[in-house]
This record gives structure tokens, sequence and C-alpha cells, in this order.
């Protein structure tokens, strides 16, 4: 019988593959790593790199197109370091996505009572802010027979965002005054 890889190992080895991946500037490796960890996936493979794809498209066009701006702008634009950049960026949110599904967070942090504590917080909010984006896809979906028009969704969105936004800011105080009451901030 083969003993099974813990919690703790599974949160090193992530740490590890992180720092490991900001060292490498060989966009060709990168890539080379990227097959392999989607090789590696296995059946989660084809959510986790749809998923990863679409965290980064909004982030990754904007600072790719601002690179190049500027620096046609200024010269000296280098489609290397544009390549590498984002191929850094999709493993690190691949592997990200890969860590989060395989390993129970709070047990890799088990023996670190105030990461522990962070942690917990962390993913309750992360659970309250799933629950209001349901709730407001299910309200859209439910109020709109046909396909909306740009405008509608766009306010919707709109919406959602100043909600999440008030949502986010008000939990973060509250938890903040939480963690002090408990002197989680004390050195």
């Amino acid at each position: 019988m083969t003993p099974s890889i813990g919690p703790r190992s599974w949160l090193a080895a992530y740490l590890a593959a992180v720092v490991a991946v900001t060292f490498i500037h060989a966009p060709a490796v990168l890539a080379g790593l990227l097959v392999l960890a989607v090789a590696g996936a296995g059946k989660y493979r084809g959510r986790a790199l749809k998923k990863t794809l679409l965290s980064v498209l909004a982030f990754n066009l904007t600072v790719s197109a601002g690179y190049a701006l500027i620096t046609l702008w200024r010269g000296g634009f280098n489609a290397d370091y544009l390549l590498l950049t984002n191929v850094r960026v999709v493993l690190l949110v691949f592997l990200g996505f890969w860590f989060v599904r395989r390993v129970n967070i709070l047990a890799a942090l088990s023996g670190w009572p105030t990461v522990t504590l962070i942690a917990t917080l962390a993913l309750g909010q992360i659970r309250t802010l799933e629950r209001i984006v349901a709730d407001f896809r299910l309200a859209f979906e439910s109020r709109n027979i046909a396909r909306p028009h740009l405008a509608a969704r766009a306010h919707h969105a709109a919406a959602q965002g100043i909600t999440l936004m008030d949502k986010s800011v008000a939990s973060a105080t509250e938890s903040a005054l939480a963690m002090r009451s408990r002197a989680a901030f004390d050195a």
C-alpha cells in the first residue's frame, strides 16, 4: 500500500512550484510545464483549463495591450517578454485552480491557528459572494425571457459589481474587527 500525500505536503509542493515557476525565464519551458500540469490534472483538466483561460483573459489582455502600447510608443517592444509573462500567468493560475480543487486548504494550514483563522474567514467570504452571484444570475434569468440587450446586461453587471463591492467592504470591516478583538494582529 502506498502512503497518500497529505495536505501539508501538497501545500509545500504547490508553494515550491509557484516559486520555481517565477525563476524560469524560458517561455518554451513554461509552456512544457503547462502541458505537463494539464496532462496531470486528469479528468478535471478541461474544466480547469477553461476556468483558467476565462479568469486570466481580461487581465492578460489588459496588461499585454498596455505593455505593447507603452513599449511601442517608447521603443523597445519585446515579444518574448510578453509571451513569457502570459504563459507564466496561465501556468500559475492553472496550478492554483488545480491545488484548490485537490487539497483541503484548511487541513493544509491546520498547524498554524492564525493562518487557519484567516483562511476560514476568507473561505466564508468567498462562499457568501458565490451565493450572491448565483442569486443575481437567477434573478436576472427570471426577469428576462429572451436574451437581453447588451445595455441590460451591462446594467445588471454594474449592479452586481456594486453589491459585491459593498458586501466585501462591509464583511472585511467586520472580519477585521472580529480578528482584532481576538488578538489576531498582535505580534
